[in-house]
């Protein structure tokens, strides 16, 4: 098998020149692919995402529900994928009436990798407010910790390359059951939300571990879908805790094993001592 065989998923060889201690080492390196991806509903351009092209059947549709394309994945009629020389387009099929809803909200630049919402046009349309999280989800310091260390582990892209963010799904326990990787933070998270409708996994069973701050974007997809818990290596924008507040949603932020910091709803978090503040 060649190394370019042995890749994983989402990354390329690419030739470098490495210095180290004063040496010259020139060899192919391993790195993270970023495209552009056409969103097309029905034939009309909604965003053009720059995404590592891994899993793009489930950043479909968890991209569809998380921007309020189709309230459900049975809205999502068809989905064709098409590779162009300058990117890849996803052609989304959704019913009239919800393509009608979102002529006012095309977006009119792309989206780029660290920031998801680019190109909304309007105000309404950035800060949408999610359904309010329901469920009587409890997770304990040990399951996070748990979810926490499996986290690097699972991240093959980012083992390889260096350079992705990953968007993890774990049960009430800890193991994590699903895992999705991007160069952008709320496509791995988008990835993630697909990749569970696909799976017809219930959102309110588990929690979701992010490798990236908790920013308003990543609080707003994971209350969107359902998810009653989001925890994040680093730390959380303050709007993100306002969205976090109003949506019911636990928010963790500086997570690491032995310790974090719950900025909302800290019923759902139980702490090493058996605490809930």
């Amino acid at each position: 098998m060649s190394e370019a065989d042995a890749l994983p998923a989402g990354a390329v060889l690419r030739p470098v020149a490495r210095w180290r201690q004063g040496r010259l080492d020139q060899h192919a390196d391993r790195i993270a692919e970023e495209v552009p991806v056409a969103i097309v509903c029905n034939g009309e351009h909604f965003a053009v995402m720059l995404a590592t092209p891994a899993d793009l059947h489930d950043f479909a549709l968890g991209f569809a529900l998380s921007e309020g394309l189709i309230e459900i994945p049975a809205q999502l009629l068809a989905l064709h994928e098409q590779r162009q020389l300058e990117g890849i387009v996803l052609q989304l099929n959704i019913p009239p009436a919800r393509a009608v809803s979102l002529a006012r909200r095309e977006r009119s630049l792309e989206g780029r990798s660290g920031c998801g919402v680019c190109g909304s046009r309007e105000l309404e349309d950035l800060l949408r407010v999610p359904p309010r999280v329901a469920g009587t989800l409890r997770i304990t310091a040990a399951a996070l910790d748990t979810a926490l260390a499996q986290l690097s582990a699972r991240q093959s892209l980012a083992a390889a390359t260096g350079a992705t963010h990953a968007a993890a799904w774990a049960d009430c326990d800890g193991q994590i059951q699903l895992l999705r990787e991007d160069v952008g933070r709320h496509n791995a998270l988008d990835k993630l939300i697909g990749a569970l409708r696909r799976g017809q996994l219930d959102s309110a069973s588990g929690f979701a571990v992010v490798t990236s701050r908790a920013s308003y974007e990543m609080a707003m997809k994971a209350a969107s879908a359902g998810i009653g818990l989001l925890a994040a290596i680093s730390a959380p924008t303050a709007l993100a805790i306002a969205l976090a507040d109003s949506s019911g949603l636990t928010l963790i932020g500086f997570a690491r094993p032995g310790g974090c910091a719950v900025y909302t709803h800290p019923q759902r978090y139980v702490g090493a001592a058996g605490d809930t503040v």
